[in-house]
């Protein structure tokens, strides 16, 4: 099964973090919670603290099949300033690795240079963002190249199900999208 890292900072999107590693856990990925330090106990926006697997500090590209980063904008900012973050996001990229990111953090792919032209994001954070082609709220997943970016808290299933669709197949993400009767997500 596929591996896929999800860093988590102070002020991190709870919703969106538990939302998107519940789907892949459901279909069976390997979903390696990480830590911007040693302490692994990480408090979210809404002072729900979540306890990470691991730093991620010393998680290479080559152990991992895609790296997903949840929004949050005080979450996003640490995302876009912790160096460990950004190497492993232009490593993924330079290997043409699947990277994600949902609500605030393309703001943080668009620091380490990673963010693709056709993407979305929360409204009003494509200010803040340097590439062009923000596609609005047409679809609450875009992919592009590598990227995949969604909306916000609204579309933290259905940008789970995109991911597990891209590494798992068709097939678990529509079962999946059954169970947790989210018909409201295209596949």
């Amino acid at each position: 099964m596929p591996t896929v890292l999800v860093p988590i900072a102070e002020g991190f999107e709870e919703i969106e973090a538990v939302s998107v590693i519940d789907v892949m856990r459901r279909a069976g990925v390997d979903v390696i919670m990480g830590a911007l330090s040693e302490h692994l106990l990480v408090k979210g926006a809404h002072g729900i603290v979540m306890q990470a697997d691991r730093p991620v500090a010393g998680i290479s590209a080559d152990e991992i099949d895609m790296i997903v980063l949840p929004g949050g904008w005080n979450g996003t900012k640490a995302l876009a300033h912790d160096a460990h973050v950004q190497s492993l996001l232009k490593a993924m990229d330079a290997k043409g690795k699947n990277i994600g990111a949902i609500c605030a953090a393309p703001f943080a792919l668009d620091a380490a240079g990673v963010l693709k032209e056709g993407y979305t994001c929360y409204p009003g954070i494509e200010d803040e963002i340097k590439v062009g082609g923000f596609m609005g709220d047409k679809q609450a997943v875009v992919e592009s190249g590598n990227v995949m970016t969604s909306r916000g808290p609204g579309t933290a299933i259905c940008f789970g199900l995109a991911i597990v669709k891209k590494l798992v197949g068709s097939e678990a993400a529509g079962k999946i999208r059954g169970n947790l009767l989210a018909d409201y997500c295209a596949l």
